[in-house]
């Protein structure tokens, strides 16, 4: 029996079709219905039901698959194993990244780029979502890594985190807004309890940590607004529409985008972006690699929270 028969067999049994298979495999059709009936001619028991419309496995067939996929994920296992001793890293990589991460600190394009001249036979695929929904891929392996926001608190249990971008979260307005008193230098979070807020969405790190702090202070967050782009947020409090809470922003940059910021205050509240992946360790050297990559080019590693 050779290693082609199983990977044959087990294609067509995920396709359900000879001639998919085939397409996938790049063969010609009749060439994967030779070596499966030559396979099922030395296991002397035919392994798949042609009658339907759809190929299905027959009950020895059904019998047979677990030891198909436990023969080429072994043979796929020896081969990472030598790759890791000769060096050479293959394979394919899914990061997760949350809207803002890629900053002049930490360029994630730069870094891809030269991780992939190094590495070319590694496949990366980028994938966005709310900094919850990443955590949750992570413990799925549906991610390896992720860089996504996180609060002030404990990191998630199984994963283990290091910050990419520590910053104040400001409260963003028009400069004639009632709260906007000359000199003032802070706001007290809980001059924002009766106004309405504009915020990114729920399950991001930035929203979290504002609800955190609101409950420190004693209310709820009158969310007004919702928009994924931190820029919507920005020009929203320009015009008027509500108080956004923002990464902090130069007095310059935001005099030209017409708002006036104030960092928050009592308790204050910090936006962290933290690269995040499964305590244990990602599974595969291509992964192992990138995640080491990617930690190099931080700033030194410090306890989550400090």
């Amino acid at each position: 029996m050779e290693l082609r028969q199983l990977q044959y067999f087990l294609t067509v049994v995920e396709e359900g079709n000879f001639t998919r298979a085939a397409a996938r495999l790049h063969v010609a059709q009749p060439g994967v219905s030779a070596q499966i009936r030559q396979m099922e001619k030395e296991l002397g028991q035919p392994l798949l039901d042609r009658s339907g419309r759809r190929v299905t496995t027959t009950e020895a067939g059904g019998a047979v698959l677990p030891y198909a996929r436990a023969a080429l994920a072994a043979i796929e296992g020896m081969r990472q194993t030598v790759d890791e001793f000769t060096g050479l890293v293959r394979g394919h990589v899914t990061i997760g990244v949350v809207s803002g991460a890629a900053t002049d600190e930490y360029d994630l394009a730069a870094l891809l780029a030269d991780f992939h001249d190094d590495h070319p036979q590694v496949e990366i695929s980028l994938t966005e979502d709310t900094s919850a929904g990443m955590i949750t891929a992570l413990r799925r392996g549906e991610l390896d890594l992720a860089i996504a926001g996180v609060t002030d608190e404990a990191p998630p249990t199984g994963i283990s985190l290091q910050v990419v971008i520590d910053t104040p979260l400001v409260a963003a307005m028009t400069p004639n807004d009632p709260l906007s008193l000359p000199g003032r230098t802070v706001l007290p979070l809980a001059a924002l309890a009766d106004r309405p807020l504009i915020s990114l969405p729920r399950g991001t790190g930035i929203r979290s940590a504002l609800e955190r702090a609101c409950r420190q202070a004693g209310f709820q967050p009158r969310i007004a607004f919702e928009a994924a782009a931190p820029s919507l947020l920005t020009r929203f409090a320009a015009r008027g529409l509500g108080i956004a809470i923002l990464p902090e922003i130069p007095p310059d940059a935001a005099a030209a985008l017409g708002i006036r910021t104030l960092p928050l205050a009592s308790p204050r509240v910090r936006g962290r972006i933290a690269l995040a992946w499964r305590t244990d360790g990602p599974t595969t050297p291509a992964a192992r690699a990138l995640l080491s990559r990617m930690r190099e080019a931080l700033p030194p590693a410090r306890p989550f929270g400090a």
